[in-house]
């Protein structure tokens, strides 16, 4: 599955072989915070193909405006699919994309990444 992963974010970023270690260690991470985000009772294999997104898109997205976001390829294509970025703004709104996208694949087997109190009296 990390290879999985690692391909579909490798293909998403266009990433340079010397900056793959980098797209490596973000797809680990990545993978780990969605599996840490499961909800109760759901695995890794009830979520399929979805995971493997969501976890690609969430490494391409940080490595779109981290560390790894200068090295990035100014444009790439994934099937049918071209996105075209050309400056910070443009990797910064297309790594959004990839971040929305991923949390409605992960919609209906992951815990919300947003916290929110409820009841609380002050």
């Amino acid at each position: 599955m990390d290879q999985e992963i690692l391909d579909m974010a490798v293909i998403l970023t266009g990433a340079a072989e010397d900056r793959q270690m980098l797209l490596t260690a973000l797809c680990t991470a990545a993978r780990q915070r969605w599996q840490a985000r499961l909800r109760e009772g759901v695995t890794v294999e009830d979520c399929g193909q979805a995971f493997v997104c969501a976890a690609a898109f969430s490494a391409a997205a940080d490595f779109l405006t981290g560390e790894g976001g200068s090295a990035a390829a100014s444009s790439f294509s994934a099937g049918e699919i071209s996105v075209s970025t050309s400056s910070a703004a443009d990797r910064s709104a297309c790594a959004q994309a990839l971040r929305d996208t991923a949390e409605e694949l992960m919609a209906p087997y992951a815990q919300s990444g947003s916290f929110s109190f409820r009841s609380v009296r002050g």
